[in-house]
């Protein structure tokens, strides 16, 4: 099982989780001393110095590997090369990329090359895009459609990455500095001051002031196969703050696994007409649940748990309530009540 980006900060979480379920990781990346650091803490791992820019490179990594996970952002840099390299290969692609416009990317470019291979590539199975994809699945359980989707994230701290910062960089880029909504069934850019208001979430958070349409990727994936025209995503705004300060700092492992002390709630909300449908997940540190979302996914695959090849998110692949329930070792879910939550009245 490759894992490209293996020395990063989820690429480390994402190699402890594979040999926790009894594979061998492949560790590839870019940087040959930081690769060849993590290989000597790692006996018995084999590294492979490979890089997106370099096919060839890519070729060799991949020879004998049953699947690649990509952890290496930017992945409008990565994504591309690394989906190109498993289509040769013949193996699955699976990614943990939070960026919008490389996910979009991954759908637009690669859904017919996947198909034809009869192979597999997810893009953001992770924290961001996977996870809540899967909650919003769950939720509809029966519902062939809704009227609207909404996603809270509670974090009660937000030490980011330098990837994170590096790739929130990019996307900004892309889009021009513009700010990017999904609503009326498709995704809009815009220059709108960013709304706030007050969301309960379900312990232990509680209530928390939110930004409203602090879009993140879960307007991908959800609606790549959900009839949902309306989808809103929401961050905690100390959250937020944490993120965009000029002195953020990395996160500081608190116990064995590595995990920072960092908790969440994603807090779910699908709505019909006049009903409502609710769901959250707690849990710690969203960097180190992307492995076993990452992970899982992974396994499914190669176990032949899928409904569908070509480029797919979490909720169309899998059987999102199973899924959920296979994570129970690192998420907690919870049915809420609904009726006092008004996540689409504004301030």
């Amino acid at each position: 099982m490759a894992v490209f980006g293996a020395y990063g900060h989820t690429g480390r979480f994402v190699v402890a989780e594979l040999r926790e379920r009894g594979h061998v990781p492949l560790l590839l990346g870019r940087d040959r001393d930081k690769l060849l650091a993590l290989a000597q803490t790692r006996p018995g791992l084999e590294a492979r110095q490979a890089s997106a820019e370099d096919p060839a490179s890519l070729d060799r990594a991949l020879n004998g590997a049953a699947a690649v996970i990509n952890c290496a952002g930017p992945f409008a840099s990565t994504a591309a090369p690394l989906i190109e390299a498993a289509l040769r290969a013949g193996i699955p692609y699976v990614d943990v990329a939070a960026e919008i416009e490389a996910n979009l990317d991954t759908f637009a470019h690669f859904a017919e090359p996947a198909r034809a291979a009869g192979t597999v590539v997810v893009p953001a199975m992770a924290f961001y895009g996977g996870l809540g994809d899967l909650l919003v699945t769950a939720a509809m359980d029966d519902w062939t459609s809704a009227d609207e989707a909404h996603i809270a994230y509670g974090l009660s701290s937000w030490h980011p990455t330098t990837g994170t910062l590096a790739s929130g960089t990019v996307s900004g880029r892309r889009r021009g500095g513009r700010r990017i909504r999904y609503t009326g069934g498709r995704l809009e850019h815009h220059d709108d001051a960013l709304p706030t208001l007050d969301w309960r979430f379900p312990a232990p958070l509680g209530p928390q002031r939110v930004i409203g349409e602090f879009t993140m990727a879960d307007v991908v994936t959800v609606p790549s196969h959900l009839a949902i025209p309306e989808v809103r995503t929401y961050m905690a705004a100390k959250a937020a703050a944490d993120l965009s300060a000029p002195d953020a700092s990395a996160p500081t492992a608190v116990d064995e696994r590595g995990r920072s002390a960092q908790t969440f709630v994603v807090d779910v909300i699908v709505r019909s007409g006049g009903t409502e449908r609710r769901i959250a997940a707690t849990g710690q540190d969203i960097y180190a649940i992307s492995a076993p979302l990452a992970v899982e996914a992974v396994d499914r695959i190669l176990t032949g748990r899928t409904t569908t090849t070509g480029v797919a998110s979490a909720g169309a692949l899998f059987d999102a309530p199973d899924f959920l329930r296979a994570l129970s070792p690192h998420l907690s879910l919870h049915t809420p009540a609904t009726d006092h939550q008004q996540p689409a009245n504004l301030t």
